[in-house]
């Protein structure tokens, strides 16, 4: 009987599903941390991971494991060596966010061009002559500059098109044609995108240990930029970035995510009253997070059944499973 370990809370329907299928026990921790569900790896035969990093050190706490499925489609704090050393699979849930995450996108994006956050804050405060600092921007008529046209990307686009931006978007994997196809501007050099950007929003994913968007990039965007990142923590630059908040050299930014989460109290952008912040809940609308929840189960059923999607496996070669 395979043993199943949900490394942190999820969505009653997945854990429904589980319970409802036979041959299988589980342990449920709630918590989403390394400490609370290390002490149970011991005994999985599948681990369903929702945000914590599983390195090396805690693979080898878990002899008996065989797979491990993400409560989501990111992996960066995942330990791929290791798991390809154990011939171990990592399953994602696929394309079950696009659509909450984009929705994430057009918000903070509207939160910092309409300076919500501020208003908020001043309408509660007395101070309601803000209004009268005509600070606030329009969508209609902005250039869009996307980094990254994967499923996130075109779904922005679809997003930010309704509201009347005009949409550019860079990314070397997509060609022309299929940007013009969907009425997007090819942006081949994306220093010349940034220099024309209005807003800027980054759907890529991380780069180890590289910030995409820095000092540099950030002195080519205009006074009125604005940044938004539901990407990845590090993909922009975060000292740089509000050091340009401060010093005027762009508007305002919009973030979802961290290097380091939860950011310290003491991160200067926390106390930047030009940024926008959530708590990486991009993709945690009660629909997705059911979606991710049936899904990440589903993939390790599936796995002790023989009826794992390649597709859905991110080491699929590695682990010798034939990719369709």
């Amino acid at each position: 009987m395979p043993h199943v370990l949900v490394a942190g809370r999820i969505h009653a329907s997945g854990v429904a599903l589980l319970k409802s299928t036979s041959g299988f026990s589980c342990d449920l921790v709630d918590e989403v941390s390394i400490e609370s569900y290390v002490r149970l790896i011991g005994k999985a035969d599948a681990l369903l991971l929702r945000t914590q990093p599983l390195t090396a050190e805690i693979l080898a706490k878990a002899p008996q494991l065989k797979i491990v499925s993400r409560h989501g489609v990111g992996y960066d704090a995942v330990d791929m060596a290791a798991l390809n050393a154990r011939q171990i699979p990592l399953a994602i849930v696929g394309d079950v966010n696009s659509r909450s995450v984009a929705e994430h996108t057009l918000m903070l994006m509207l939160s910092a061009a309409r300076r919500v956050v501020a208003n908020d804050m001043a309408s509660r405060t007395g101070k309601w002559n803000e209004r009268n600092s005509f600070s606030s921007v329009e969508l209609d008529g902005k250039q869009l500059l996307l980094f990254g046209f994967g499923r996130i990307g075109k779904a922005v686009a679809r997003l930010a098109q309704a509201f009347g931006m005009r949409v550019a978007a860079h990314d070397p994997n997509v060609p022309e044609e299929a940007m013009a196809a969907a009425g997007i501007q090819y942006v081949g050099d994306a220093r010349d995108g940034l220099k024309e950007a209005d807003f800027l929003s980054v759907h890529i994913p991380a780069v180890s240990g590289t910030a995409i968007i820095g000092k540099e990039q950030l002195a080519l965007m205009k006074p009125s930029a604005i940044l938004i990142n539901t990407a990845r923590g590090g993909l922009i630059d975060e000292l740089a970035l509000d050091a340009a908040l401060r010093a005027g050299q762009v508007a305002g930014a919009g973030l979802d995510v961290f290097v380091e989460e939860p950011p310290l109290p003491s991160h200067p952008l926390l106390s930047n009253v030009k940024v926008t912040i959530s708590p990486h809940a991009a993709g945690l609308t009660r629909e997705c997070a059911e979606r991710m929840s049936i899904m990440s189960i589903q993939n390790i059923i599936d796995f002790f059944s023989g009826t794992t999607n390649p597709a859905l496996i991110v080491n699929a070669r590695e682990v010798g499973v034939a990719r369709p």
